[in-house]
């Protein structure tokens, strides 16, 4: 269990050293995190593979676009909001105690949303819960282009996604 723990956290700083493990501080202020830390979905998923049994993707989107639109392959879903009727969306009440419940204190969390805005407020409010190895996936599952023509975001880097549906990740 040491060695594997050891070898995690030399993939770690391994990746750290490669400019890997994170990625600069976004532009869009509506993207940034109190805690200060980011990555993109193809940083996110080589992290991932490094120390599967330590690095966890958490799907912050509603179930309904975790099961529609798809899903990075071993993301766990849980909502940090609940669209009501009518669209709006809502804080989920449950999002902080579900995460506890589901992840270790050392687990490196790396959360991700559609295009990286709800995940920004996902991780402040893990942040106000008391976890503190938490990142936002700047360019979230769908990406965008930014206008440079450049498709970004998990669904277009590579990554494996599914829509299937695994009981143990929801």
């Amino acid at each position: 269990m040491a060695v594997r723990f050891l070898m995690g956290i030399l993939c770690l700083v391994f990746l750290a050293s490669q400019g890997i493990a994170e990625t600069p501080v976004p532009q869009d202020k509506r993207k940034q995190t109190v805690i200060g830390k980011y990555v993109t979905a193809r940083q996110a998923y080589e992290m991932w593979k490094a120390d599967p049994d330590r690095v966890r993707i958490l799907d912050c989107r509603t179930r309904e676009e975790y099961l529609s639109q798809g899903h990075p392959t071993m993301a766990y879903s849980i909502p940090a909001h609940l669209r009501m009727r009518g669209g709006s969306l809502r804080d989920n009440p449950e999002f902080e105690a579900r995460t506890r419940q589901r992840f270790a204190p050392g687990d490196v969390i790396l959360v991700i949303c559609r295009a990286g805005y709800r995940s920004a407020d996902a991780v402040n409010r893990l942040a106000g819960a008391g976890f503190r190895n938490v990142y936002n996936v700047v360019d979230g599952f769908e990406g965008s282009d930014g206008g440079g023509g450049a498709a970004t975001g998990w669904k277009n880097s590579g990554a494996p996604w599914t829509r299937d549906v695994n009981p143990e990740l929801l």
